[in-house]
């Protein structure tokens, strides 16, 4: 099973598609594992290469001491590109991935391509009585807690220390001031839900936020968007891909 080191911890990666294929680096929400992204790596995957990384505490990656920050989730997102030697790379992420695409654009803008953010937050306060995305449940009807309990190698009872960590770091991240998403230069598409724990008020600023960024709200889907309405979130993240190639392609001295 393919590894990659993480500050001590070792990291599970999955990698799918053509071995030239763009590179396509799919960021996962929290407590979530890369099987979240099922059937957007059946999409993509036939075209560009997939890169599926599961951070510390998620999967089939053991948790590390320590409480979650976004910050440890952007320097582990390097950590890997370093590892398998990408430069620049088309980020998707959801969630809790959205979030770090987005402080990954900022900080280190050169190793991002374009820049898919799926149900992102840029702070708290949008959450009305600390209604954050849910993690944590009965493992029979949650398929995010059941998977849990089948790929970590920390065993099922540390679920309980994986949420609860989670929920604090949800309580004060992320802490993205609005006005720095102007120095996004990477295209970007913002998608979410219309029926997200996010209000889609937020969603559209962070849109209006960045440079020349599309925006793409998916009816009748919540915070789980990828899962709930898989077809349409893929058709949203291939034209948006697609596209990229056209304006290159456009751009080509005659």
């Amino acid at each position: 099973m393919p590894y990659v080191d993480l500050g001590g911890i070792a990291g599970y990666y999955e990698q799918h598609g053509p071995v030239d294929g763009e590179p396509v680096l799919l960021l996962h929400g929290g407590h979530c594992s890369i099987e979240t992204w099922a059937p957007q790596v059946e999409a993509l995957s036939p075209r560009y290469r997939v890169h599926a990384p599961e951070r510390p505490g998620h999967g089939r990656t053991a948790d590390r001491p320590g409480p979650f920050t976004f910050r440890a989730m952007v320097d582990d997102t390097v950590a890997y590109l370093d590892a398998v030697g990408l430069e620049r790379v088309h980020v998707v992420g959801f969630s809790d991935g959205a979030i770090t695409g987005l402080m990954l654009a900022l900080e280190h803008p050169q190793r991002v391509r374009s820049l898919v953010s799926i149900s992102a937050n840029l702070d708290p306060s949008v959450f009305d009585d600390g209604d954050e995305p849910a993690a944590g449940g009965d493992p029979e009807e949650d398929p995010e807690d059941a998977a849990y309990a089948r790929l970590s190698p920390d065993g099922p009872a540390h679920l309980e220390v994986v949420v609860g960590k989670l929920v604090a770091m949800w309580q004060v991240e992320p802490q993205i001031d609005p006005a720095d998403l102007a120095r996004v230069g990477a295209p970007t598409l913002v998608l979410a839900g219309d029926r997200d724990s996010i209000p889609t008020t937020h969603t559209v600023g962070i849109a209006r936020a960045v440079p020349g960024a599309q925006l793409c709200i998916v009816p009748g889907a919540g915070h789980l968007v990828i899962r709930e309405k898989p077809d349409l979130v893929n058709r949203a993240i291939e034209d948006f891909l697609a596209g990229l190639g056209r304006v290159s392609a456009s751009r080509q001295p005659v």
